[in-house]
Order: structure tokens, then C-alpha cells, then sequence
């Protein structure tokens, strides 16, 4: 898996002001967290970590803080603007040797299905897993070989193994497949020759009102 340094300054100030001027000047917060840490914040510039984020492996991220001594840790969650799609927030985890931890892996799918080059369609419905591991066993992600995959076959997470690695997410969890493309219907014939030859039936709110007509001479 690949290491990357995450250079950070500590941020001492958490009003909404302070971190609109610090998010106005390019850096975005963030929170480092950990079980044998108090957490520590601070910020970063905004391009160290979109490489981070914007990528389909996970990384380790070695944090650097002004003041503090290095962390090994991973990134644990992001909070993207609903508008623009920038990080506005994310926290780091710290990582303890010798400790599982349980973290989302991206998918890679390889190959290309049998079934696709037959006119099917491939959907790929999981595009992350979570796993339990140790730190030195995070994979950057997870290879799904999709190459033999015929009409109407599938992979589940009970059909992939990785060593040293466990699946947090159910067995019976569908990750890909390979289906039929899907054919509007037409409308039936039959359907729009229905009634053809019959006399038309008079609108009931008419008989209704010749009724009405009638006993009012009445």
C-alpha cells in the first residue's frame, strides 16, 4: 500500500468564522483521532488532500503536525460541500501496530465479461468493501477478475478471498454482475385493436342526466 506525508499546522480555534477563513485561504480541517491520543486538530492544504480522496486506492498517510511527532494513520471519513463536491472536513485514524482495524477498501473490476461481448450489461453495484485487518495488511484495493462472467452470472463477497484480510459486509452481498439489457415493450396490437366493430357506449353522466330531465317534467 502505498505512504504518503500529510504536512499539517494545528488550528486552536473552532468558531465557524475561523474555519470559513481557514477553508477561504485553500486548507481544509480535519481531526486525528485515536485510541492511545487525545485528538488532535488541524489543517491542511486543500491539494494534499484531494490526491488523497479523489483516487480509486487507499493510502497510509503519515501526519506530520507542527509541534507534534508523526502518526501513522488512515483516512476514516470525508464530508464533501453538497453543492461544489470539495472536501470541506475529514478525519484521520490512527493506526496501532499489532491492532485490526476496519476500514473501507475501493473495487477494481479487471476483464472484461464473456457475457458483455455477448450483448449483456455489466452493473457494478459495490464500488467499496469494508475489511478488518492489520495496518501492514490494507490493501490498496480490491481486484475483482470479471473476465468469465456470463449472461446472468455474478460475484458476491462470499466469492472473493484475501489472505490475512476478513469481510465486514455480508457474504451474500452482490458486487457485480452481468445482466440483460433491458427492452421497452411496445404496446400490444390486440390491446389497441380492442373494441374495434363496437358500437360506442353511451357516457353513463349522460344517461344520468337524462333521468334527472325526466323527473323534473314530472
Amino acid at each position: 500500500m502505498e505512504k504518503t506525508t500529510l504536512k499539517a499546522l494545528e488550528r486552536k480555534t473552532f468558531s465557524k468564522s475561523a474555519i470559513r477563513k481557514i477553508r477561504n485561504e485553500g486548507r481544509i480541517p480535519g481531526v486525528f483521532y485515536s485510541k492511545h491520543e487525545p485528538p488532535i486538530h488541524f489543517d491542511v492544504a486543500d491539494k494534499a488532500i484531494n490526491q488523497l480522496v479523489f483516487t480509486s486506492k487507499t493510502h497510509l498517510v503519515s501526519l506530520e503536525i507542527e509541534g507534534h511527532e508523526g502518526y501513522e494513520c488512515i483516512i476514516k471519513d470525508i464530508q464533501f460541500d453538497p453543492v461544489t463536491d470539495k472536501v470541506i472536513h475529514f478525519d484521520l485514524l490512527g493506526l496501532t501496530k499489532g491492532e485490526k482495524i476496519i476500514l473501507e477498501v475501493p473495487v477494481q473490476l479487471v476483464g472484461t465479461p464473456v457475457g458483455v461481448k455477448e450483448g449483456g450489461i455489466i452493473q457494478h453495484v459495490m464500488h467499496k468493501l469494508e475489511v478488518e485487518c492489520l495496518p501492514r495488511n490494507i490493501p490498496e484495493h480490491i481486484v475483482v477478475d470479471v473476465s468469465q462472467l456470463k449472461l446472468g452470472d455474478s460475484i458476491h463477497i462470499s466469492d472473493l478471498q484475501i489472505e490475512e484480510v476478513d469481510f465486514v459486509d455480508p457474504k451474500e452481498s452482490l458486487i457485480v454482475q452481468v445482466t440483460h439489457p433491458k427492452v421497452k415493450e411496445e404496446a400490444a396490437p390486440a390491446a389497441e385493436e380492442e373494441g374495434i366493430g363496437e358500437e360506442p357506449t353511451e357516457p353513463e353522466v349522460i344517461a344520468k342526466g337524462k333521468v334527472e330531465e325526466k323527473e323534473d317534467e314530472e
